[in-house]
């Protein structure tokens, strides 16, 4: 993989680890907090794009309007369903698991559909990854928790559940900066604020509860919507300069953070698997960038 792209991507995997990291301390927030948090990106992040848009010599096409809402639908689908995985799951479950899914579908259909041919290293490096991702998603559960087969189960079916989203927006994001030439600022921030569009009349009709939420968590509320967007800008201005099949797998050094962080700060158990886990991860990497 590209040196430059590499870079955008881990540096983009130490955010993304970071902002679900005070995701999973909200756990309860739901659609609302999703809301707050996507709000706060699109009043940062849509004025830069107008700004952009003015600056850029380039008249926009109706096309990137398109590709604004639709990765919005896919965000909303993705934070909601997140957010629910940490209501009921451990992080060191849900998040690795969402994390493994996504790449792992994003690979199968940039190879099978997309023409995509990472070659060998690259292939080998996505797999290693998945499995590092399987191992680590195999630890036991909160050390303060009943050890409830119906949580585990829970934590299980939206951690899958999320990576179906992230597959989805990853692939339909590489399809829009790529094919359809929309620049990465422009895209995020129209993306944005078409996000809280989305949620605004749920929001509306729950207002008490976005108001405690916003009373409670402002900083959680103001961590997610700073750094989820760089961390995704990032994603964005890689996957110009580099394939899909090997930007997705590559994004997921943060399991290994946010492994460390449920073990050492939330108190989940299973750090010998999960450092092995994290290893066969870095393995994986490693075999990226040598594609």
């Amino acid at each position: 993989m590209n040196g430059v792209a590499l870079s955008l991507v881990l540096v983009a995997a130490v955010v993304h680890a970071v902002w679900n990291f005070s995701a999973k301390r909200v756990g309860r927030g739901g659609a609302e907090f999703v809301f707050l948090y996507y709000t706060v990106s699109a009043i940062v992040f849509a004025p830069a794009a107008v700004v952009f848009l003015v600056l850029e010599p380039e008249r926009p096409h109706w096309t990137w309007l398109l590709a604004a809402l639709v990765t919005a639908a896919l965000h909303v689908a993705y934070g909601i369903v997140l957010q629910r995985g940490y209501a009921v799951g451990d992080l060191s479950l849900v998040y690795p698991l969402a994390r493994g899914t996504g790449p792992l579908l994003s690979v199968l259909v940039a190879v099978l559909f997309l023409g995509e041919h990472p070659g060998p290293p690259g292939l080998v490096g996505a797999l290693l990854v998945i499995t590092g991702v399987l191992v680590v998603s195999t630890g036991a559960p909160a050390a303060d928790d009943a050890s409830s087969p119906a949580r585990r189960r829970a934590g299980v079916f939206y951690g899958v559940l999320t990576g179906v989203t992230i597959a989805g927006y990853t692939l339909w994001d590489a399809h829009s900066v790529t094919a359809l030439a929309v620049p990465p600022l422009v895209y995020f921030g129209s993306g944005a604020l078409a996000q809280s569009l989305l949620l605004a009349p749920y929001a509306l009709c729950n207002k008490p509860q976005v108001t405690r939420l916003w009373r409670d968590h402002r900083r959680e509320v103001l961590t997610i919507g700073l750094l989820s967007p760089v961390a995704y800008l990032l994603v964005l201005f890689a996957l110009r300069i580099a394939p899909v099949s090997l930007v997705a797998p590559a994004r997921e050094l943060s399991i290994v953070l946010g492994g460390l962080a449920a073990w050492r700060v939330l108190g989940e158990t299973n750090a010998v698997r999960r450092l092995a886990g994290s290893l066969v991860v870095l393995a994986g990497i490693a075999a990226i960038a040598m594609a």
